[in-house]
C-alpha cells in the first residue's frame, strides 16, 4: 500500500453535489411593469417576446 492510498477522498464531494433544476433557475431578469403605465410599443414588443417564448418551446 502507497502512503496516498487513503487521502484520495478529498475531491469526491464535487461529484456528489446537486444540481439546481431548470424550472427553479431564473432568467436574471427582474423587471417591475405596469399595464398602466405601458404605451403602445411596450405592448407589442411583450406580444413579440411572448410569440418569440413560444416558438422557443416548440422547437426543444
Amino acid at each position: 500500500m502507497g502512503r496516498a492510498h487513503g487521502h484520495k477522498t478529498r475531491d469526491k464531494n464535487k461529484a456528489k453535489l446537486p444540481q439546481v433544476p431548470k424550472n427553479m433557475k431564473s432568467d436574471g431578469l427582474d423587471v417591475e411593469f405596469d399595464r398602466d403605465l405601458a404605451d403602445h410599443e411596450d405592448l407589442e414588443a411583450m406580444a413579440r417576446s411572448n410569440a418569440a417564448d413560444k416558438r422557443a418551446k416548440t422547437k426543444k
